[in-house]
């Protein structure tokens, strides 16, 4: 198998944690219920010691934050030929460390104490080199730490540490208060997070306190130095909402916490407030086209609709003359109720043949009249030819 270059394992190891290694070497490490040592590769990012089970683990297998660190006690006096014992009291547990080597073992010593006390242990037996590396090492930590410093919070007013009083049973519950824009419903971390991966969008977000209906504002600021991140406590009050700072500020709405801090800022500190996306196609819209209604379909009968016959003049017969020897029944003059119809029907029918006997005479007539002058006309017509004839001929 091919062993893996150390570059590869150190940029392996850097995803793990951004701190900045200051030391790194083997050494031996128990913890106090344990009888005997076991052997890793550590290194020393920050305030934090990482255990390796050898210098080829890219994964660390147990880590120990000495900012936590209570005592640091030598178990015997710096000898050159005796190894070195440290024994580290953690707030959970104690854990000793071992240096086969004493130099090495004074070398480890100076940079846990430098980066622990922020400052170059007096009695060292190190060579004026180690000593230059422990000063850049100091001056590193110092600056990553001003960075990351956060002002303490200043004590609270005495109006606010009391206690509340419960409400009274007549008391109407608050309406949540109107929030800005910039309100985001996260933890700290999570705020922290959004400022430092989107600056452009401003770098104030007012979030809820891990106090009930109470609420904090975290800012990042652009130093000479680089960004800090620093988080402000806001509190509800009957009156309003008060800004924790050195002399408490009360202001009337959330809206006005924010407004203090960018106006406190001279306008250098603005809300975080997301992008919105905007279009960028026009689209052509065209006017609806004015249209007929639809008919409305009216469903078919299924039974068929009466038509309304159209009354046909039936036309009257002439009334026929009687032939010879041909009986005729005479219409019966009694007062019989089967008579009367007939005799409104012959009512009736009466004016209407006489009308039609009257025109047919009429008809008769003008035809008669017409072919007798038609005739009389041709009549005289073939005369005056014969005449015309005559009168050639002589």
């Amino acid at each position: 198998m091919m062993s893996v270059h150390p570059r590869v394992i150190h940029k392996r190891r850097e995803t793990i944690t951004a701190l900045p290694l200051y030391y790194s070497g083997h050494l031996l490490k128990k913890h106090r219920n344990e009888k005997d040592f076991k052997k890793y590769y550590a290194e020393l990012r920050g305030a934090m010691l990482f255990l390796y089970e050898d210098d080829t683990q890219g994964t660390y297998t147990e880590k120990l934050n000495l900012e936590e660190l209570k005592s640091m006690e030598l178990d015997s006096p710096y000898q050159r030929k005796a190894p070195t014992i440290f024994t580290l009291t953690l707030p959970t547990d104690v854990v000793q460390l071992k240096m086969d080597n004493p130099d090495t073992g004074e070398e480890w010593r100076g940079y846990i104490l430098t980066v622990i006390k922020k400052e170059i242990p007096s009695k060292l037996q190190l060579l004026p080199g180690q000593m230059m590396q422990l000063q850049e090492v100091l001056d590193q930590e110092r600056r990553r730490n001003l960075l990351n410093w956060r002002p303490p919070l200043p004590p609270r007013p005495f109006f606010l540490s009391a206690t509340p009083s419960p409400p009274l049973p007549n008391d109407k519950p608050h309406s949540a208060p109107e929030v800005p824009a910039c309100f985001f419903n996260v933890t700290r971390q999570e705020a922290e997070r959004m400022l430092e991966a989107n600056p452009e969008y401003g770098g104030m977000i007012l979030r809820p306190s891990t106090l009930e209906n109470n609420y904090a504002l975290t800012v990042r600021q652009l130093t000479p130095s680089g960004p800090v991140t620093r988080n402000y406590r806001v509190t509800t009050t009957n009156s309003g909402f008060v800004i924790e700072l050195e002399t408490p500020v009360t202001v009337s709405s959330l809206k006005d916490v924010v407004q203090y801090f960018v106006e406190k800022t001279e306008y250098h500190l603005r809300p975080y407030m997301l992008s919105q996306p905007y279009d960028t196609h026009i689209e052509l819209s065209l006017a609806p086209s004015v249209t007929s209604p639809t008919p409305k379909t009216i469903p078919r009968a299924q039974v068929a609709p009466m038509l309304r016959s159209k009354t046909k003049k039936v036309p009257v017969l002439r009334p026929q003359k009687p032939v010879d020897s041909e009986y005729v029944v005479p219409y019966d003059d009694s007062p019989d109720d089967r008579n009367e119809p007939k005799l409104a029907q012959l009512d009736r029918e009466l004016p209407e043949v006489l009308k039609f006997r009257g025109d047919a005479i009429c008809a008769a007539t003008t035809r008669e009249e017409e072919v007798t002058t038609y005739e009389n006309q041709t009549s005289e017509k073939c005369q005056l030819n014969t005449v015309l004839w005559t009168i050639e001929g002589d």
